[in-house]
């Protein structure tokens, strides 16, 4: 199974992007693979951005994960052992 998850472009020198995760998490993309501009979100896999998407559905995922952390991250969840 592969992940990808959805980052806003921040700003793009060459075939690189800094892209933002939500809560502020930054990092720099390979995006060769498709046609970004700063403002749009992207779907990244290992490093590279693999496609676009548009906002509404970036961020219904974005709260997704965040969901899906907090609960991991929770003490309620995990068990005593």
């Amino acid at each position: 199974m592969c992940l990808a998850i959805p980052a806003k472009v921040l700003s793009i020198e060459d075939s690189t992007a800094k892209v933002d995760f939500g809560s502020g998490v930054t990092r720099e993309v390979n995006i060769m693979l498709v046609d970004a501009e700063v403002g749009e979100y992207v779907l990244v896999h290992a490093g590279y951005a693999i496609e676009t998407i548009d906002e509404k559905a970036a961020l219904e995922t974005l709260e997704l994960w965040n969901q899906i952390l907090n609960e991991f991250e929770s003490p309620s969840s995990q068990s005593a052992t």
